[in-house]
């Protein structure tokens, strides 16, 4: 996992091609104006998800991680609390190739809480709780950026 801000991104050299190809495009594309849904960046291989929902308590919300794509997520606008940990100290259920989606139980080992212009990158190993309120509920809108790495 690496969670920062999109204004310190000079910060992270280090980050691959394609990663720093989706802070490129956020950066070029209004993406608050952006409708809800996916958008086609390039194929399968590079899209953003735009979503919008209300933040709420940890018991409603499920556990989750993925094979084939890194995921960056980047607030929009609002806050959500992210909780994390790492999937081998989760109990994985059936992975559903079809939606990349490894779902999970278990607890956090930590959270982060994403302002507008955070982001956090997720890899396979980490499982990721979303949409956790952080002083009560409140209407997010975020960009999930899907970079294929299988």
């Amino acid at each position: 996992m690496i969670f920062g801000n999109i204004r310190n991104l000079d910060e992270y050299p280090f980050l691959e091609r394609q990663v720093k190809e989706c802070f490129d495009y956020a950066g070029e594309h209004d993406l608050k104006a952006y409708e809800k849904g996916s958008h086609e960046i390039d194929g399968n291989r590079l899209f953003v998800n735009i979503v919008e929902y209300t933040t709420t308590d940890a018991q409603n919300r499920f556990w989750e991680a993925h094979r084939d794509y890194l995921d960056i997520h980047v607030m929009l606008t609002g806050q959500e609390q992210i909780d994390v940990n790492f999937i081998e100290n989760m109990e994985q259920k059936e992975y559903v190739p079809a939606d990349d989606f490894l779902p999970m139980d278990g607890e956090k080992n930590g959270h982060v809480v994403l302002k507008e212009g955070d982001f956090l990158i997720c890899a396979p190993h980490d499982a990721h709780r979303t949409a956790v309120q952080v002083n009560g509920p409140e209407a997010v809108k975020k960009a999930i950026f899907k970079v294929q790495i299988h």
